[in-house]
């Protein structure tokens, strides 16, 4: 099954370009992902992080 697909993928022309750019597209990602995560604002991050916790004590108080 491999041989037939490796040999089909061979026959396009210029298909050596893709997994070049799909390298690209992973790694502009995942930088800025990781500038996203550095440069937001921990006060936030902790209150997201307390949402779950956070709907039982309200639904306490409703009741």
């Amino acid at each position: 099954m491999l041989k037939f697909v490796k040999h089909h993928m061979e026959t396009i022309v210029g298909i050596e370009i893709f997994p070049l750019i799909s390298l690209i597209i992973f790694f502009v990602f995942f930088v800025g992902l990781f500038i996203y995560v550095l440069r937001s604002n921990r006060k936030q991050i902790d209150e997201i992080s307390r949402i779950p916790l956070n709907i039982n004590d309200e639904s306490d108080e409703l009741l």
